[in-house]
Parts: structure tokens; C-alpha cells; sequence
């Protein structure tokens, strides 16, 4: 992992050598203020850490991974983790696609994309039989990153799924037709285990899941788990649960730590070391269109995706990964409480 302190480091002094001060002069001038003196400095060190990292080039998948974002249960951070996680590998110089398969459609709101009635959408492509490459749009803000957007619509689409045939399968063989090179598929799943949630993990080959670090952590993960059991039984051989992702941390709380030792004592090495900070400006970055990297890439939030996101490719290509210079755990607190939760 390369060291950005020789970015964020003191400048050399222009004029070495020993200096005196004459006796009437301000003592308190020959010690300077510390680097991190005031919360513009600390921002300003946390954002070129950030564009380092993000102009870092990591190891491509030898094929597309398709990724099953999904949780049934609300507010864990599904959407949040799908469209910064994009964008992050994207940073890092691969091609992904997002496909939101929510009917809120947050993921297109949160990369920029409109999904008003009009626009054609995931739903034509799992009811009407479209081609998912009519539906994909760049994303205007990060390079490489392309979304296929959801529209209401897509609220109907679990009944009218039920009438068609290989219904299951409908978002798979939209994947497998979509012709243009990709390194990652990130499917933003619905907060529920229906018939859209069932065509993601039919189509995908890994299952991601985020888990919130508050008391009801992995309350109904089982079902989840069974679920993903059932597709793998009968309808996906392939599929597996490879990665949890720790959201919402805040180090400051005992029950974050606790949560986050029993996640990690219950998943082993599906846990991601680097875990993802309660931060205000992950909250706020949707309301513009933007992911947190592009919104604030020098927050606590921005950072952590960056890191995750390279975990992610490096597990992928099986390559060990550099856990000493993450910011998980106790650094998160720390970076947390210096820029006031942000």
C-alpha cells in the first residue's frame, strides 16, 4: 500500500540552518502550531489521503463479479453501500454497473440518474423483455460507472413476475446479454425477499451483505441465509455469501464494538476488516445527486468506502490485504469525533 505522508507532511524549510530570535521578538513564534491544528487542516490531510487512494489502480476481476447487495431488513445502509462502493471501484479505474432494483429507486437518485415514469428502466427489462443496454445511463460524475435506474413501475413488478415464464431467471438472461465489458455488477436488492430480490441472487454470483451495528443486527439474517441456501439448491449453484460489510459504526458506543465482535465471531472472514462510520456526510450526499466520494472526498465516509472497496478487489484476486493501514475500528471513532460525525 503506498504512503501518502510525504503528500500531507510539513513542507522543507526554504532557508535551513540555525535561526535566532532577537529578545524583543514573540518567543511563542518558535514553535509553530501542530499540522492539525485546525479542522480545515485535518480536512484538507483527509482529502488528499482520499485522492491518492482513489488514483491507486487495483487488480481487475478475471471476469465480471456480480454482486447481490440485499438485506431484508430497512435502514442498513443497502443503497448507501451499493452506490459508494460503485464509485469507489470505479475511482480505482474498474467499469461497474449498479442495478437498482428498488422500487424507491435511491440508488439512481443517489448517482445522478433520472427515473421519473418516462425513463426506461429495470422494469421493461425484467416485464417487457428490453435489453439491459438500453436502460444503462452513465453516471455524469465518476468515470466508468454506469446505472440501470428503477421507476415506480418497478412496485408492480412482483405480481406481474408471477404470471411469467422463467420468472426467476428474467434478470440473469438480461445480464448474460449485455455485451459491453464490465469488472462489477452491484444489484441494489429491496428491503424485502420477493420475486426482485430472487432474480438477484439468481443472476448474481456473490451475495454482499451490509449489517447495521445496533441491537437487532442479525435479527432476520436467517431468513436471508435460508433464502440464499434455497436459490443456491435449486435455481444457482454458484451463489455464496462472500462479503459483510459493518455499516453505521460509531466507536464512541460499547454496543457498536459488541455488535461487531458478535458479526464478526459468528461470520468469520466473510467480514470485512474495514467497517463503515455513522457520518452526516454519507446522509447528506443523495440530496445532490452524488455519492459521498464526489459529494465530500475527504470525510471519514469517503475514506472508509474507498478502503472497503479495495478490500473487495483484493480478496477478489486473492491477494492479501493490508489491514494496518485501513481506517476500521478505533480509527473510525477517531476520525469520526474529529470531524463532528461527518
Amino acid at each position: 500500500m503506498r504512503s501518502d505522508a510525504n503528500l500531507a507532511g510539513p513542507v522543507a524549510d526554504p532557508v535551513p540552518g540555525p535561526r535566532s530570535e532577537s529578545p524583543g521578538e514573540d518567543v511563542s513564534r518558535e514553535t509553530p502550531p501542530p499540522v492539525d491544528d485546525t479542522p480545515f487542516e485535518h480536512a484538507a490531510r483527509l482529502a488528499v489521503q482520499a485522492v491518492g487512494r482513489a488514483g491507486e489502480v487495483l487488480p481487475r476481476p478475471a471476469q465480471t463479479r456480480v454482486m447481490v447487495v440485499a438485506n431484508q431488513k430497512g435502514g442498513v445502509g443497502k443503497t448507501t453501500t451499493t452506490v459508494n462502493l460503485a464509485a469507489s471501484l470505479a475511482l480505482h479505474g474498474a467499469r461497474v454497473l449498479v442495478i437498482d432494483l428498488d422500487p424507491q429507486g435511491n440508488a439512481s437518485t443517489a448517482l445522478g440518474i433520472d427515473h421519473h415514469a418516462d425513463v426506461p428502466s429495470i422494469y421493461d427489462v425484467l416485464v417487457e423483455g428490453r435489453p439491459l443496454l438500453e436502460v444503462v445511463q452513465p453516471v455524469p460524475d465518476v468515470e466508468g460507472l454506469f446505472c440501470a435506474p428503477a421507476t415506480i413501475d418497478l412496485a408492480g413488478a412482483e405480481i406481474e413476475l408471477v404470471s411469467l415464464v422463467a420468472r426467476e431467471s428474467r434478470l440473469q438472461r438480461a445480464i448474460q446479454a449485455y455485451q459491453q465489458p464490465l469488472d462489477y455488477i452491484l444489484i441494489d436488492c429491496p428491503p424485502s425477499l420477493g420475486l426482485l430480490t430472487v432474480n438477484a441472487l439468481v443472476a448474481g454470483a456473490e451475495v454482499l451483505i451490509p449489517i447495521q451495528c445496533e441491537y437487532y443486527a442479525l435479527e432476520g439474517l436467517g431468513q436471508l441465509l435460508r433464502n440464499v441456501d434455497l436459490v443456491r439448491a435449486h435455481l444457482n449453484p454458484g451463489l455464496h455469501v462472500s462479503t459483510i460489510l459493518l455499516t453505521m459504526y460509531d466507536g464512541r458506543t460499547r454496543l457498536a464494538s459488541q455488535v461487531a465482535e458478535e458479526v464478526r465471531s459468528h461470520f468469520g472472514n466473510e467480514v470485512l476488516r474495514t467497517s463503515i462510520p455513522r457520518s452526516v456526510r454519507i446522509s447528506e450526499a443523495p440530496s445532490y445527486g452524488q455519492t459521498v466520494l464526489t459529494y465530500d472526498p475527504g470525510s471519514s465516509g469517503a475514506l472508509s468506502y474507498l478502503e472497503a472497496a479495495r478490500e473487495i478487489a483484493l480478496r477478489g484476486a486473492g491477494m492479501a490485504y493490508d489491514g494496518h493501514a485501513s481506517m476500521s475500528g478505533a480509527q473510525h471513532s477517531t476520525a469520526s469525533m474529529a470531524e463532528g460525525i461527518q
